[in-house]
């Protein structure tokens, strides 16, 4: 399949001139184990993440409210740092005075984004603060492979934030790798898998149950209950559900079906995995294949006629996501944020306790969803509708 790709380097976007900040960013190198050079077809020398920390001069002295001016400052140059992560896919933020829920909150949405509505969310994130919750809850044991974030919903965010309050002595490593990248190597080296994505896409069913199906997992009243309320009847909880699922707005690419006894209901919705950058059009594979094929979790996917995905196909997925991959070492107070349209995320499994690992995120829209990559009504991705 054709597409106009625009050519983007990586010294085409400096930092602009920050002598007037009160914050001055620099980049450094992180070790390669945590950094590396991203492959086609990004340009040469890109690399992921780029890490940036406030100046060698005055760094002891800055505070909250001049690393926030200095945010909005560079995005008022030509949104510079908006153009950093379409390049990277990851930004690292490490040195600043960002020490709790509160302060997270304030620093993620100085880049003024839209804070993101996540509805049918799968686990359970309960609010810290303004548009803070934790990352994930699921046991310390558990691998959360890379995915992009809500790849089994047709409404998903754009960019997301991740903060280390809390990092363990050994594992808890988030890692990231680029989807433009995967989507190149899976081309490549499994072209009629990509073939039979294009075509099909896939069909994600997911069910949803009064009481949580795993730990961490999210209940149907979390998912689309919002406005029930004690009293309400069965008919009355159900509209209000399905009203909530047509917010979608996905129009015969997404249905459900109710469950007996009032235990829940799977939702089913045809979706593109090849997706489209906003700015280049370049095709990326926007998925959480890997995190379903290694941890089964109430989400099922198809190809979009219904058949199974084959398992070489998935096996080989992962191989190539882990090859690609790099795995953050937290230190506490590092912020990593995400264009989630072309980077994954995940997280190990540590040592220690549960609570010796605490990250939270932020999730938020940009101005633009993804492209579709081919000519099916399917294949477009919407904002979902006002509430």
């Amino acid at each position: 399949m054709s597409a106009l790709v625009q050519t983007i380097g990586p010294d085409a976007l400096p930092l602009g001139n920050q002598a007037a900040s009160a914050v001055v960013f620099e980049s450094f190198d992180l070790p390669s184990a945590n950094q590396r050079q991203l492959g086609a077809p990004h340009p040469t020398g890109t690399k992921i993440p780029l890490a940036l920390r406030p100046s060698q001069v005055g760094r002891e002295h800055i505070n909250l409210d001049d690393v926030i001016t200095t945010i909005k400052r560079l995005l008022s140059q030509d949104k510079l740092l908006t153009k950093k992560l379409a390049l990277h896919g990851t930004l690292l933020f490490r040195g600043l005075p960002i020490r709790n829920a509160d302060d997270f909150s304030r620093f993620a949405h100085a880049f003024g984004f839209k804070p993101h509505e996540i509805i049918g969310i799968v686990v359970d994130r309960p609010v810290l603060a303004p548009n803070i919750a934790p990352a994930n809850k699921a046991p310390k044991e558990v691998l959360i492979h890379s995915h992009n974030e809500s790849p089994q919903v047709p409404h998903a965010p754009e960019y997301i934030f991740l903060y280390g309050h809390k990092a363990p002595s050994k594992g808890g490593e988030t890692p990231m790798s680029s989807s433009l990248e995967l989507f190149q190597r899976v081309q490549d080296e499994m072209p009629e898998f990509i073939s039979e994505l294009t075509q099909k896409g896939i069909l994600s069913k997911i069910t949803y149950k009064k009481d949580p199906q795993y730990l961490g997992g999210s209940t149907l009243k979390e998912a689309f209950g919002k406005k029930i309320v004690d009293g309400d009847d069965l008919a009355t909880r159900r509209a209000k559900i399905e009203a909530q699922i047509a917010r979608y707005g996905r129009g015969v690419h997404t249905t459900w079906e109710w469950l007996g006894d009032d235990e829940g209901v799977v939702v089913t919705h045809r979706l593109p995995v090849i997706r489209t950058q906003p700015g280049t059009n370049m095709p990326t594979l926007f998925t959480g294949f890997a995190s379903l094929y290694t941890r089964k979790n109430g989400t099922e996917q198809l190809y979009g006629d219904g058949t199974p995905i084959p398992e070489k196909y998935l096996k080989h997925l992962v191989a190539i996501t882990e090859e690609i991959r790099v795995l953050h070492r937290w230190e506490e107070g590092d912020v990593l944020v995400y264009d989630n349209i072309i980077a994954q995320h995940g997280r190990q499994p540590w040592e220690g306790g549960q609570i010796d690992r605490v990250v939270m995120a932020s999730l938020f829209d940009g101005d633009e969803v993804p492209g579709a990559y081919g000519d099916a009504d399917w294949a477009q991705v919407v904002q979902a509708l006002d509430d």
